[in-house]
C-alpha cells in the first residue's frame, strides 16, 4: 500500500511548507538578506510575528519573502478582482440578411452592426436564402461585398463569406 499523495494547495507555499534547505531571503523591510537556510528564515519571520512566503519557486534557491501571509493573499484577490472587472469579453452578435433585402432594412441593420463596432463587439453577417434564391448565390455575395464595403471604415473581414448549406456566412471585427 502506498500513502496517500500530499494535498497541493493553490496559491504560495508557506513557512513549514517550505520543503528547501536554503532559500534567498528578503525580510519584512524589503532588504535582501542574502542566502539563508530555511529554518533560519522561518524563525525570523515568527520573531517579527509574521510568515515566510515563497515568491518565486522556480528559481535556485527559491526566493522567499516575510511578509502577513494573510494581507499578501488579501491583495493578490483585490488585484485579480480588478484585472476581472477592466476585462471587456469580446462577445459575436449576429446580423442575419436575406439577398432581397429593401435599402430601409439594410440600412437599419447596418445602424446596428456600426453600434456593435462601437461596443466592441464582433458581428457576425448570416446571409440566409429560401427556395430558388438559391440559383442566385452571387446576389448574396454582392450584398455581402457591400457589407464589406459599408463597413470597411469601423470593421475588417476576419471571416471571408463562405456558403454554409442555404446560407453564407461572414465575420466582421472591429479595427
Amino acid at each position: 500500500m502506498r500513502a496517500a499523495a500530499p494535498v497541493q494547495k493553490d496559491g504560495p507555499r508557506v513557512n513549514e511548507d517550505i520543503r528547501v534547505r536554503e532559500v534567498q531571503l528578503i525580510d519584512h523591510e524589503g532588504t535582501n538578506r542574502g542566502v539563508t537556510p530555511t529554518q533560519d528564515a522561518i524563525t525570523l519571520a515568527r520573531e517579527a510575528g509574521l510568515d515566510l512566503v515563497e515568491i518565486s519557486p522556480n528559481t535556485s534557491p527559491p526566493i522567499c519573502k516575510i511578509l502577513d501571509y494573510g494581507k499578501f493573499k488579501y491583495q493578490a484577490q483585490k488585484k485579480a478582482a480588478e484585472a476581472r472587472k477592466k476585462q471587456k469579453t469580446v462577445e459575436v452578435k449576429e446580423i442575419k440578411l436575406r439577398p432581397g433585402i429593401d435599402k430601409h432594412d439594410y440600412q437599419v441593420k447596418m445602424r446596428s452592426m456600426r453600434r456593435f463596432f462601437e461596443e466592441g463587439d464582433k458581428v457576425k453577417v448570416t446571409l440566409r436564402f429560401r427556395g430558388r434564391e438559391m440559383a442566385h448565390q452571387e446576389l448574396g455575395y454582392k450584398l455581402l461585398q457591400r457589407v464589406r464595403e459599408d463597413m470597411a471604415n469601423l470593421a475588417k473581414v476576419e471571416a471571408e463569406p463562405m456558403s454554409e448549406g442555404r446560407q453564407i456566412v461572414m465575420i466582421l471585427a472591429p479595427r
